[in-house]
């Protein structure tokens, strides 16, 4: 079982890979997913601008906003930046010491250096082409994908779909506050060095993850829930348990879909965002995949199903009691609901199920949004 001082030991050196995938994105110009207009484009400026004086942790305001442009909802982008200001009382942490290209190892997954971190990705988005940063850093972080629950590989991915649209200073710090997130709460999960003599499709992957037995869980934030993983040796065996086939955006829509049934399966009051965040950070890995080349693509995506099921582990020990499903929301009162709840799990949820089902056509995203919307407070 690999632990965290071993991984941060080699974290710079890429492991091999259960998932056969071969990269279809590395090294192509990227395509907006989306095109903003002009006004949307200008509203995401604006917003990043009121949203510069917020502290990082816990910062969902930067990845709503971001979903509510690709919504098409760029009108509610301030109104829910003036809501969510009163809601958001973290202070912002002090710098401690300048990170280096030398002594970065150090600092990985040290919260506190949360700050070092953006100022060190700032520096290294704005020295060189931004685009050759994000492809080495997404491999060296990659074991740490879950890294505050998923929300630094989310945030990163967010400010990436919005640079691809257009590249402005205050996207670029958007994505050293993302990188740099990632980076402060890096969180690596056990991995046996042990390979099975059998691999599984992910429909059949997912069944077989262990749930972390009751007695080891902990109370507390999601992250402090993933850490009692590193003393549950069957979880070892998951990062090696899936064999996936076919091109990278395919693979997504097989992990998206697999979590969002895995979602309408098992939610409860209690588990409800743990299960969103099983989506959306493997959704929002599309946007990362276009700067990644093929070995990095392999990597990221295998600790994308590692996070994911790492978050069903702690989470969904037992199926929801069986419920007859509501209709599902039309997808214009579907994303009316979630813009007008203000609840940024619901608007980014929302979002991402919207996007999976435009591209992979299955009601199941557009169940698990209606049931999001419902279940989330409105704010």
């Amino acid at each position: 079982m690999l632990h965290r001082r071993e991984f941060i030991r080699t974290a710079s050196a890429f492991a091999g890979s259960a998932l056969l995938l071969p990269a279809a994105f590395g090294g192509c110009a990227v395509k907006p997913e989306f095109a903003m207009t002009a006004q949307a484009a200008d509203a995401m400026d604006e917003a990043l601008t009121l949203m510069a004086k917020f502290a990082p942790l816990g910062n969902h305001a930067p990845m709503a906003v971001e979903s509510l442009i690709a919504l098409g909802r760029a009108d509610r982008a301030i109104p829910f930046i003036e809501k969510y200001e009163k809601r958001f009382n973290v202070g912002h942490p002090a710098a401690v010491s300048p990170i280096t290209t030398s002594n970065w190892k150090e600092a990985l997954g040290r919260g506190e250096r949360n700050l070092d971190w953006v100022n060190f990705f700032k520096r290294q988005l704005t020295e060189a082409d931004w685009k050759p940063v994000v492809e080495e850093w997404a491999g060296i972080l990659a074991p740490g994908l879950c890294a505050a629950a998923g929300h630094g590989v989310i945030r990163t991915c967010h400010a990436l779909r919005s640079l691809s649209n257009r590249q402005t200073n205050l996207r670029l710090n958007e994505l050293a506050e993302g990188l740099g997130y990632w980076a402060a709460y890096y969180q690596p999960l056990p991995e046996s060095s042990v390979r099975p003599v059998e691999a599984f499709s992910l429909p059949d992957a997912v069944k077989r993850v262990p749930m972390l037995p009751d007695d080891k869980r902990r109370r507390g934030s999601i992250m402090d829930q993933l850490r009692a993983l590193d003393d549950f040796a069957a979880f070892g065996d998951v990062i090696n348990s899936v064999k996936v086939s076919g091109k990278a955006d395919a693979v997504i829509s097989q992990l998206t879909e697999v979590f969002v049934r895995v979602y309408l399966e098992r939610v409860t009051p209690a588990n409800d965002l743990i299960l969103i965040h099983a989506v959306t950070a493997t959704s929002g890995i599309r946007s990362l995949l276009p700067y990644l080349t093929p070995e990095t693509t392999d990597r990221v995506l295998r600790y994308g199903w590692q996070t994911a099921a790492a978050l069903l582990s702690i989470s969904g020990d037992h199926p929801a009691v069986q419920r007859a499903l509501e209709p599902e929301l039309k997808i214009e009162d579907l994303t009316d609901r979630a813009v007008s709840s203000n609840e940024e799990h619901a608007i980014k949820f929302t979002e991402a199920c919207i996007r999976e089902q435009r591209l992979n056509p299955n009601p199941i995203y557009q169940q698990a949004a209606t049931d999001a919307v419902r279940r989330l407070p409105r704010h």
